[in-house]
């Protein structure tokens, strides 16, 4: 039987009075529109966040997280006559030709070519509806509202995501050093084979030159999408993530998003990841104790002014044998009875049963400590 072993209380008080804006709704000019704290996922922000719209090239968010995940960067990927034919914005890869993963998911993310899509998904999956089903496996995941029909956004019956599920698909992908670096990069130069110039490529994310702490993101834009557009900026410890869909005012509306979110809340870590929690009794081990530590840091966005409390739950004892790692209880942040965030507490070491000969020993060393008493 579990029980609360221990309650504690942690006031956080922020100067200043919680601002008017983030207490009254406002709108955007987004057909959906969410921002989320980075670190716990936490929705600070949604208007008609989960309802599923065209996304355009934002698609390749996903095209890119799945690349990293199954390939290595010096992979060589050559295109083929379905990438060397696809519409749309483009490298103008021409049919045979070779390029680096890496110098694709530049092409993919940076000059939005449809072509780098389809080719990097063919190297990968073997054809564009192998790797269809590679991406909404990742998104049922990651717990995305989203349905992939292809690589590169181009617009397609049924293809499409919710912007609370494109702002959790950027989340994934931000926690991707190497897409961080992608993303983040405004400018790089890839090879042009067969062409006397090289490919200069350019970030299409102007937040990146235009707002303090931008780290990453993706635009799109169809007829059928409008303009649609992934960002994220990072500032004094706060990470955030939004996502506009069929936005005219794009950028602005990012602004916007990023200034609401920064004024208004504060990062919160009350734990680390590992970081000692408390001991819980083992019955019938070899240790009368195991320690237990957070799986996960305990950090997540805090409205200006608010007080938390952390909130452990944990289980009177345990039955031996115990397994480093394994899920002990929960540790929760608190504002009210709102949770803000969670992770599990886990033990921090292998603790096996006892044998009888060591229950013998140590019945006999209670014994003889009952005597010299």
């Amino acid at each position: 039987m579990r029980r609360l072993i221990a309650v504690f209380v942690l006031f956080v008080l922020f100067a200043g009075d919680l601002p008017a804006s983030a207490s009254e709704p406002f709108h955007v000019a987004a057909k959906g529109a969410v921002l989320i704290d980075a670190d716990s996922g936490r929705v600070l922000f949604a208007q008609n966040a989960d309802q599923r719209l065209p996304m355009a090239s934002t698609t390749k968010v996903m095209t890119t997280l799945l690349a990293l995940e199954h390939s290595s960067l010096d992979e060589m990927v050559t295109a083929g006559k379905n990438a060397a034919g696809v519409t749309g914005t483009s490298l103008y890869l021409s049919q045979g030709e070779t390029l680096s993963m890496e110098h694709m998911l530049y092409g993919l993310m940076l000059r939005s070519g449809n072509d780098a899509a389809v080719a990097v998904a063919e190297h990968i999956a073997g054809s564009v509806p192998a790797f269809a089903e590679m991406m909404n496996a990742k998104a049922e995941a990651l717990g995305a509202n989203a349905h992939f029909v292809n690589p590169h956004g181009l617009d397609a019956d049924g293809h499409g995501i919710s912007a609370l599920g494109l702002a959790l698909v950027m989340r994934a992908a931000m926690k991707n050093e190497t897409f961080r670096t992608i993303t983040g990069t405004q400018r790089k130069i890839i090879p042009w084979v067969g062409n006397e110039y090289s490919r200069v490529l350019e970030n299409k994310n102007k937040l990146l030159k235009t707002y303090e702490g931008a780290t990453g993101g993706k635009t799109g834009y169809t007829g059928k999408a409008g303009r649609c557009l992934v960002f994220s900026a990072e500032r004094d410890g706060l990470s955030l993530i939004g996502a506009v869909l069929n936005c005219p005012t794009w950028f602005d509306t990012a602004t916007a998003l990023l200034d609401y979110g920064f004024e208004n809340f504060r990062s919160e870590s009350a734990l680390e990841d590992g970081q000692s929690v408390d001991a819980v009794v083992v019955r019938g081990g070899v240790n009368e104790v195991v320690n237990v530590v957070a799986d996960a840091p305990l950090q997540t966005a805090v409205p200006v002014g608010e007080a938390v409390r952390i909130v452990r739950h944990l289980p009177e004892a345990l039955e031996a044998p115990v397994h480093a790692g394994q899920a002990v209880g929960t540790a929760q942040l608190l504002a009210g009875d709102r949770v803000l965030a969670e992770c599990r507490l886990v033990a921090a070491s292998n603790v096996p049963r006892r044998n009888l000969r060591q229950s013998i020993i140590r019945l006999l060393r209670g014994w003889i400590l009952r005597l010299q008493v």
